[in-house]
């Protein structure tokens, strides 16, 4: 499947909302309080599938902002969204930034989608700056939950997840770019429904209300298996 306008309306985003105070919005806030956190203000900040711009979009009054995607819609879709936020079509295998370029980089649900995912990996490290922070975001291989949906969880319903990798897979491509992990957390159960019978809503008051609260607190506490995604705050080494 390429990655044009259908695909913002298909297999995971098919019943997503955009809207303010869905899901989506929420999780991209939370991303955005990572980002602000952990990164210095009035750095340069990369997205890496910038998608249709609204991650990158919050973070313009904090950050000299950029984003890429190889989506040539979705960066069309994306300026019309953002102010100040350069964009461009590219791969996140084939950065076209100079080294040690950015202080942040961000790239969230896009590593599974790539046939060569270490190489990307690679790329961020070579264009973040020396102490410069990833923040990482990939379906949970290790989630306690994912037995219980089998061939229906999350992270399998997308042909397009080609590199689905277990955390430590993750955690040693990190590191062999020089970048330290910091923070290793999950997300929450989301992916409702989990039992039979029993109405969604009930559902997500029950598994996601962790997750709920960690994404609107902005706290990080969650345990790498409790959640269908695995999310990694790391640092890029200093120089010698």
């Amino acid at each position: 499947m390429s990655f044009d306008e259908k695909y913002f309306s298909t297999h995971t985003y098919q019943n997503v909302s955009f809207g303010k105070f869905s899901q989506y919005w929420w999780s991209n806030r939370f991303f955005a309080m990572l980002a602000r956190r952990y990164g210095h203000p009035g750095s340069r900040l990369l997205e890496v599938g910038s998608g249709l711009g609204h991650l990158v979009g919050q973070l313009e009054a904090d950050f000299q902002t950029f984003g890429v995607d190889v989506n040539h819609w979705a960066v069309a879709s994306s300026k019309s969204k953002v102010k100040q936020t350069a964009l461009e079509t590219a791969s996140a295998q084939d950065l076209p930034f100079a080294d040690a370029s950015f202080g942040v980089v961000i790239i969230k649900h896009i590593v599974e989608h790539l046939p060569d995912p270490a190489r990307a990996i690679r790329e961020i490290g070579r264009v973040l700056a020396p102490s410069g922070i990833l923040i990482l975001a990939t379906p949970n291989l290790d989630s306690l939950l994912r037995p219980w949906k089998g061939d229906q969880w999350i992270g399998y319903l997308d042909p397009t997840h080609i590199s689905l990798k277990r955390p430590d897979e993750w955690l040693n491509l990190m590191r062999s770019a020089g970048l330290s992990p910091l923070k290793v957390f999950a997300d929450g159960f989301w992916n409702v429904p989990y039992i039979r019978f029993v109405p969604n809503t009930i559902q997500k008051l029950f598994f996601g209300s962790l997750g709920g609260f960690q994404a609107i607190t902005g706290l990080v506490f969650l345990p790498v298996r409790w959640g269908e995604s695995i999310i990694v705050i790391a640092k890029k080494k200093s120089s010698q």
